[in-house]
């Protein structure tokens, strides 16, 4: 029997982040999306989340999606049976990182939350094309949809986040390393760096995508996917 395919989307993005792959491969496989919105740190929303995942799923996360998608690994790796990670980063946010949220979430409360969605998610962070503003205006309407606290919560939760590279050591199931070329945020070498320490990780560049890959090229992404959901399970 087929596993579940688990949609983990990011920052302040719903299941339409994910859109184009869960109409895709809902034709031949059970497909959920849980966005992880409730919990001020990784662990407390990897452990809900364990809650509501099916016994054994295959992983897809998305930027803080695939922080916590990590989490869910470390926590429970019975439960994964695949791992697709995109453009995220197993890494701890640095001190200055962290100190650097705290004016934001201070933005956020006190009326200019618009303002900071536009520095969390920039234009320069998609990849120059035709559909550039369309994905970026539904990125805005996902975060405004979710609102401030759940961007307070999560924005606490990235700050508190542990390192990850032990965990990647020590996965053994079939991992997809997937990330947009033109990515700002999370750059290429930041996902070679990664896919290097996850024994038989497959890395793959999505050239003509940024930040959001599954909207900017969705067709390259599903049969990237596709290419992770055949690959053979490995033993522990």
């Amino acid at each position: 029997m087929r596993e579940t395919v688990v949609f983990i989307p990011g920052l302040l993005a719903d299941a339409r982040a994910f859109g184009p792959q869960l109409a895709d491969l809902s034709r031949d496989f059970a497909v959920m999306c849980i966005a992880p919105t409730q919990g001020e740190r990784i662990e407390e929303i990897a452990s809900g989340m364990l809650d509501l995942l099916p016994k054994r799923c295959a992983l897809v996360g998305h930027g803080m999606g695939g922080m916590v998608a990590l989490e869910v690994a470390r926590r429970a790796p019975d439960r994964v049976s695949r791992l697709a990670l995109m453009d995220t980063s197993p890494l701890a946010d640095t001190p200055q990182q962290a100190a650097e949220r705290d004016p934001r979430i201070v933005r956020a409360k006190t009326g200019r939350f618009r303002e900071v969605l536009e520095y969390e998610l920039p234009l320069e962070a998609l990849a120059p094309g035709p559909y550039r503003n369309d994905i970026l205006a539904l990125a805005r309407d996902m975060a405004e949809v979710l609102g401030l606290e759940v961007y307070l919560r999560q924005a606490r939760a990235l700050q508190r986040r542990r390192d990850q590279q032990g965990t990647l050591r020590k996965i053994a199931v079939p991992v997809l390393v997937l990330c947009g070329g033109q990515d700002p945020l999370f750059e290429v070498k930041r996902h070679a760096f990664m896919a290097d320490l996850i024994p038989g990780a497959v890395l793959e560049v999505i050239e003509e995508a940024g930040h959001l890959p599954a909207l900017e090229a969705p067709e390259a992404v599903a049969d990237a996917l596709r290419r992770w959901l055949a690959m053979p399970l490995m033993l522990r």
